[in-house]
C-alpha cells in the first residue's frame, strides 16, 4: 500500500480552511516545512512553528490566515499535481502559471523546493509538487 504524506498535508490543510480553524497541526517532514515556509513566504499562512520535541518526526503547527474584516480565506484552493502514480515534471521552458501568475506552483527542483516564479529566475525545472491560489 502506497501513501502519499505530502497529498495528506495539503488535505489536512484544505479541510481546516473548509472549516475556518485557526490552527492545524500536522506531522513533519523535510519536504514538509519546505511547503510550510513557501506558504508563510507567499502570504498564504499567518504563522508556523516546527515543534519537534513532540514526536519522533515532529509536527508542524500552522496558522491560517483570514481577512479581518470578511473572514475570507488566504488559501482559496491547494491541490496535488504529481502522484505517487503519475509524476508531473516540467523542463524550464514549461513551467506552470497559476491563475495567470496569481498564484503559485510549488516545484521540487535540484536547487530546493521553491515557487515557479523562482525556478523561472534559475532557469531549472523539477516536479511539480502543488498549485496554490
Amino acid at each position: 500500500m502506497i501513501t502519499d504524506p505530502i497529498a495528506d498535508y495539503l488535505t489536512q490543510v484544505r479541510n481546516a480552511v473548509a472549516a475556518r480553524h485557526r490552527m492545524v497541526e500536522i506531522p513533519a517532514s523535510k519536504i514538509k516545512k519546505d511547503i510550510t515556509k513557501i506558504l508563510y513566504e507567499k502570504g498564504y499562512i499567518l504563522n508556523y512553528k516546527f515543534d519537534d520535541e513532540a514526536s519522533v518526526q515532529g509536527n508542524i503547527k500552522i496558522a491560517l490566515k483570514y481577512h479581518p474584516e470578511t473572514k475570507t480565506p488566504a488559501i482559496n484552493s491547494i491541490q496535488r499535481v504529481s502522484k505517487p502514480g503519475l509524476r508531473k515534471y516540467v523542463d524550464s521552458g514549461n513551467l506552470p502559471r497559476v491563475l495567470n501568475g496569481l498564484g503559485i506552483a510549488i516545484l521540487s527542483t535540484s536547487k530546493g523546493v521553491i515557487t515557479d516564479k523562482e525556478a523561472r529566475s534559475l532557469n531549472v525545472g523539477g516536479e511539480v509538487i502543488c498549485y496554490v491560489s
